[in-house]
């Protein structure tokens, strides 16, 4: 009977110490993959991160503070408003990815499968810093020749815009999350033709806000 009373709690152990499942996605299906495009470049061993997040028994005790950092779009750290410009190396996540992250770690953070997690090795994230001609901007700029805008680098929550000369507006970069510490540029997908008399604008106004324009 002794030996009993020592079996139960033993046995039931490991069933208390993990979340009911009650989602269908899976580390080894979905999850994994949506990091690996997402996170692992930075988050793998030797990466800018603090912590690797290449394997699922790396991920799983970040798996709540990984929802928590998404839901608030604190993480990637980008900056940049999804869908205001569209621009390379963007590592956001879509509305639905969110979703995904969500719905798995509420559901129990299930690893699945372990032979359908992917084995190739992420590559290392670098943001592209475009070369040109830094043009500091601080409220508005006038084109007064046609140029190409290959980067724009914020110094300040900012949203910019160009305003062409006959009228017409274009989203340029809408920054509502900024750190000193980050270095990137946000380099449109295709550079931006401007012409003479278009107009780089700051909606609204953000005083002490500059934008530095790289021009090729």
């Amino acid at each position: 009977m002794r030996s009993l009373v020592w079996l139960v709690p033993l046995f039931f152990t490991p069933l208390f110490a993990h979340d009911p499942i009650t989602t269908k996605l899976t580390w080894s299906a979905e999850i994994s993959r949506l990091l690996q495009a997402r996170c692992m470049g930075c988050h793998q061993d030797g990466g800018a991160a603090p912590f690797a997040l290449t394997s699922y028994e790396q991920a799983r005790p970040w798996a709540v503070a990984i929802r928590d950092e998404v839901t608030q779009r604190t993480m990637p750290p980008w900056g940049a408003v999804r869908g205001f410009g569209d621009f390379r190396d963007d590592p956001s996540l879509t509305q639905e990815e969110i979703e995904m992250i969500i719905d798995w770690v509420n559901g129990g953070a299930p690893e699945g499968d372990p032979k359908l997690a992917p084995t190739l090795q992420p590559k290392m994230f670098a943001y592209v810093q475009p070369r040109g001609r830094a043009v500091p901007v601080s409220g508005a700029l006038r084109f007064i020749a046609p140029a190409r805008i290959a980067a724009l680098k914020p110094t300040a929550p900012l949203e910019a815009i160009l305003r062409r000369a006959d009228g017409s507006i274009e989203p340029l970069v809408w920054v509502n999350q900024y750190k000193p510490a980050w270095r990137h540029a946000f380099a449109p997908r295709d550079s931006v033709e401007v012409g003479a008399g278009d107009r780089i604008e700051f909606l609204p106004l953000t005083p002490g806000a500059r934008l530095v324009v790289v021009l090729q």
